[in-house]
């Protein structure tokens, strides 16, 4: 029983900090956020493209055919 006991107060102390303790981001900080994201990705995307294109083609003209 001390066993359900402790998760029962784990459970509650878990919700407490979910609840009440945490600072939710507002919607524009959240898009703003989301923006920031897929904006890098898509920069990291593109350079991994770039220096993929450039290795097949050096590779290309090292080992003909």
């Amino acid at each position: 029983m001390k066993v359900i006991k402790k998760f029962i107060d784990y459970c509650k102390s878990c919700y407490d900090e979910l609840a009440h303790k945490t600072t939710w981001p507002t919607l524009p900080q959240l898009t703003h956020s989301a923006v920031v994201v897929l904006s890098a990705s898509l920069i990291i995307a593109l350079i991994v493209f770039v220096m993929d294109s450039c290795f097949r083609w050096i590779m290309s003209v090292v080992y003909p055919g």
